[in-house]
């Protein structure tokens, strides 16, 4: 395991003694929490530390990370330019994680930086982290306006990113909690803020970050916090991985939720390997295609599909994200493990919405194998199920499908005019459906 702590810091610019001026003090479990923190990384001598935060460049729909070679910043803002500090980028895991969002097609990258200057909620925690430890380099990421299950996805991809390079390195989140905890704070008081600031730590002390993506996206507006997204990139990045957590402090002092706590990895809880049969003989085919261009040969039929003949789909995911999928229908080949084997080349190598998978992939990519049922025609919505059945919709020659069970799909109409979307059947035009049933593999 090469990101080798999660670190949870707030950001407030007091903190810092020459920006305080004594005000610090009334927020000392805070202070006492950035320097355990700092203390922390000092004993692990990272490599790297990647850090996101809120206040670092932010769109909408897109997720920056800070490019170049190094980056300078003060605290002039805050009648403190006596204090500045530089940091060095890494780079080249930068170049890692770009390269593998664009493979993914995932919407996040170096370009549109704005200003290159370290913002506050990068200099607050590094400040107490350069007292005692120096030796690393940085990985500065914004924030986005996309959901919660996307930031979770990015701390996948940076954690496959850091992992291919061997990178040791730690995880800082950086970020404030509610804003609206007492009425003379920022936003006054909203007893959501307090809510919100006690759900959180409660989440955090439990160590099961995943559930940080359960949030709903309006309590998290009407709690005026600042952090949650940047917590949850740092749960993406351990994604699997059991934590044991360990909260130094908790308070709200001047209407804003401080809360600091560090995240040590214990064991993988969850494997990229699969014993399913199938799976592997999926596995199997991509791998020998990928390595060698040759399609796999003299293999040995599973016993659960000797004699059988159906529809199969490879569906390829890496960190968490859809990196091809292939299938058919109906039968197209002598036997269902010639299906598999060559539907799962073809996953890897011919789905025209990404480029063919790299050697480098093979090691992060998770196979699932879905096993069709023969289609029956139906005649209306109420015959479906979006969790039960898959849906084929026919209009002349166009033709869409869309498996069953798949997320962000919660209502039959949806999965019918996603599979109309994929066919290019328009609104007015006629169609007919079928429903199907999968065996999933995973």
């Amino acid at each position: 395991m090469s990101i080798l702590a999660g670190i949870m810091l707030p950001h407030p610019p007091l903190a810092v003694p020459e920006v305080g001026g004594g005000d610090e003090k009334m927020i000392q479990p805070t202070i006492d929490g950035f320097i355990k923190a700092a203390k922390t990384i000092a004993e692990l001598k990272p490599d790297t530390i990647i850090l996101t935060s809120p206040h670092s460049v932010m769109y909408q729909d897109f997720f920056h990370i800070s490019p170049g070679r190094s980056a300078k910043g003060n605290f002039a803002s805050f009648r403190a330019p006596e204090v500045s500090m530089s940091v060095t980028y890494d780079d080249e895991l930068v170049k890692a994680i770009e390269s593998r969002a664009k493979k993914l097609q995932f919407p996040a990258g170096t370009m549109g930086e704005r200003d290159p200057k370290l913002d506050h909620g990068t200099m607050v925690p590094l400040y107490y982290v350069n007292q005692y430890y120096t030796d690393y380099k940085l990985v500065r990421i914004g924030l986005s306006g996309l959901s919660l299950e996307t930031h979770y996805q990015l701390g996948r991809i940076i954690r496959t990113a850091n992992d291919s390079l061997g990178r040791r390195s730690v995880f800082l989140a950086s970020g404030d909690l509610s804003h609206c905890q007492k009425e003379d704070g920022p936003y006054g008081y909203k007893k959501e803020g307090v809510e919100y600031d006690e759900k959180l730590m409660a989440v955090m002390k439990g160590g099961n970050l995943k559930e940080l993506t359960d949030f709903d996206e309006l309590f998290l507006g009407e709690a005026e916090e600042c952090g949650h997204r940047s917590f949850t990139i740092m749960a993406g990045a351990f994604d699997g991985i059991a934590l044991k957590s360990e909260i130094m402090s908790h308070e709200a002092t001047f209407g804003v939720g401080y809360g600091t706590g560090i995240f040590m990895p214990e064991k993988e809880v969850l494997s990229m390997s699969s014993d399913d049969p199938l799976v592997k003989l999926a596995t199997d085919s991509i791998h020998e295609f990928v390595n060698n261009k040759r399609v796999l040969k003299n293999y040995e039929i599973p016993d659960i599909i000797k004699g059988q003949r159906a529809g199969a789909f490879v569906s390829v995911h890496e960190s968490g994200m859809l990196r091809g999928c292939i299938g058919t229908i109906l039968p197209v080949r002598d036997t269902l493990a010639e299906e598999i084997v060559r539907n799962a080349v073809s996953a890897v190598s011919e789905d025209p919405r990404f480029s063919p998978v790299t050697k480098e992939e093979l090691p992060d990519l998770e196979i699932n194998v879905d096993i069709l049922t023969e289609p029956e025609d139906i005649s209306s919505m109420d015959e479906l199920d979006v969790k039960k059945y898959g849906v084929i919709v026919t209009s002349g020659y166009k033709r869409g499908l869309l498996l069953p069970d798949l997320e962000g799909v919660d209502t039959v109409i949806e999965q019918v005019l996603i599979a109309k979307r994929k066919a290019g059947i328009g609104d007015r035009e006629p169609y007919t459906m079928q429903r199907f049933e999968v065996i999933r593999h995973v």
